[in-house]
């Protein structure tokens, strides 16, 4: 996964060129919506030609006239993916299989890397047709990446639940959550707790806490028997993962809304309220009571993720996308559960935002890419790829039915989440996805700082308003 963004040079890049069969599955995973399986091609009343000029849907779509497809000529999507996530891969592989004729060029590059790259990248020469993307205000406003309304309306994605859509939209006045489609969510995901089976039963949980303070409880337990509560990632290269554990917080001590209107830039909005000094107030409470390890500011992602599966750390703070890697490494040693609320019976709050791709505005098999984009959440075995390989929920049309998961599995169980989240109405975008480097500039270093006993909580909230503030002012 990755959530945030970064202000940081472009480290190297791996670059792979790969041939592929366009097969049945690229998998959109989605929270708010819900299914996968055989998937219908919606006829458009009007759309973009195809790169070729032919309407060939593939093997598993409806032949539909005027629909923009990858057509029949040799094709090579160049494309840009995320660092330490193989389902881009897996679905591009799938989908070579299925359309020959298509292969991918393929660089990646860390999450936080592109928060800063991402505009260099797209003003380039030759820009990827299919690019990570960390944020949108800035890029869209720069017109440097392609308007997918006439896609919506082609494929038919303005008939599924707009939910979907929501979060990649942005307005002519530059907020979110309407206006312009600049992203496609490749599937939606959703955040929480995970936890050790075996080490929890050490601490006597015998079920998902219901309030912070059950949960602080089991933190304390963890501590006194030697054990390290809670496995996190804070270093700069990953971008400051103690974010994750803070919104949680800040959910459970106050309204989802206000943390929305504020990632999505509405006027006036801030992140300094009194109920989040709560949650940053706690979160700093945690570190000095020892519940993370002493070496978290130099843990990336990927450390963290593997020490927690090899039974270092009760709980971790992490997104149904390690679903496929937990299962891998655990089996049915871990467990999940959506953070809990400040008082019993409270609503849930959870981070649920797509794994947003853009088209670049001068791609130049734009069409091509809009078709993998839309095959992705239609096609059955693309969306059973996406569930299995990263256990988020694919999105895609409502009467889609959701692809196999087995009962046992900690898929089911962030599934079942998602949909007890959405009936909270707790959903919430991330934090670090609010303007293009407050990641880099505001949440990681002033977490680091908070870490390092050089921040305080109220001053942590403050720096970060001011970074936001500076930045909307340079948009």
């Amino acid at each position: 996964m990755s959530l945030a963004n970064r202000d940081r040079s472009l480290v190297p890049r791996r670059s792979r060129r790969h041939s592929m069969t366009l097969a049945t599955a690229l998998a959109g995973l989605a929270v708010i919506v819900g299914a996968c399986a055989p998937g219908a091609t919606v006829a458009p009343s009007s759309a973009p030609s195809s790169p070729s000029g032919t309407a060939s849907a593939g093997p598993s779509a409806t032949a539909v006239a005027a629909l923009p497809t990858c057509g029949t000529d040799p094709v090579q999507l160049t494309v840009l993916f995320e660092t330490g996530f193989d389902l881009p891969n897996k679905l591009s592989e799938e989908f070579t299989k299925q359309f020959p004729n298509v292969t991918f060029s393929i660089s990646t590059d860390q999450f936080a890397n592109l928060m800063s790259s991402s505009a260099r990248i797209l003003s380039g020469s030759n820009p990827p047709d299919l690019i990570r993307l960390p944020s949108l205000v800035t890029l869209a406003k720069d017109k440097l990446l392609k308007d997918l309304d006439p896609y919506a309306t082609a494929f038919g994605w303005d008939k599924w639940p707009q939910s979907q859509f929501t979060q990649n939209r942005v307005g002519a006045d530059g907020t979110r959550g309407a206006g312009t489609l600049y992203g496609f969510g490749l599937n939606f995901s959703m955040t929480g707790v995970f936890y050790n089976k075996k080490l929890a039963a050490q601490i006597r949980m015998t079920q998902p806490p219901a309030t912070v303070a059950d949960f602080e409880d089991l933190l304390a337990k963890a501590k006194a028997a030697g054990l390290v509560p809670i496995m996190q990632w804070n270093d700069s290269a990953s971008g400051g993962g103690l974010a994750f554990p803070l919104q949680d917080l800040m959910a459970a001590f106050g309204p989802v809304q206000p943390i929305n209107d504020w990632i999505f830039q509405k006027p006036n909005s801030t992140i300094d309220t009194p109920t989040n000094l709560t949650a940053a107030q706690h979160l700093a409470q945690w570190i000095t009571s020892g519940y993370f390890p002493k070496d978290v500011n130099a843990i990336e992602y990927t450390a963290a993720a593997g020490r927690f599966a090899k039974d270092e750390g009760v709980f971790t703070f992490n997104g149904d996308w390690q679903n496929g890697a937990y299962t891998k490494d655990m089996a049915s040693n871990v467990g999940f559960f959506a953070f809990p609320p400040g008082t019993a019976g409270g609503p849930l709050g959870a981070m649920s935002a797509p794994l947003t791709y853009g088209i670049a505005a001068s791609a130049k098999h734009a069409d091509c890419a809009a078709f993998f984009l839309n095959w992705v959440s239609t096609n059955p075995t693309a969306r059973q790829i996406n569930v299995t390989n990263q256990g988020s929920n694919p999105g895609g049309p409502s009467d889609l039915a959701m692809p196999t998961v087995d009962a046992a599995s900690v898929t089911t169980q962030t599934l079942q989440v998602g949909a007890e989240v959405g009936k909270s109405n707790g959903a919430m975008d991330f934090i670090a996805n609010s303007t293009g480097s407050i990641f880099a500039q505001g949440w990681t270093p002033e977490l680091q700082k908070l870490v390092g006993g050089k921040q305080t909580a109220d001053g942590l909230l403050k720096a970060v308003q001011v970074e936001y503030l500076k930045e909307l002012a340079q948009q």
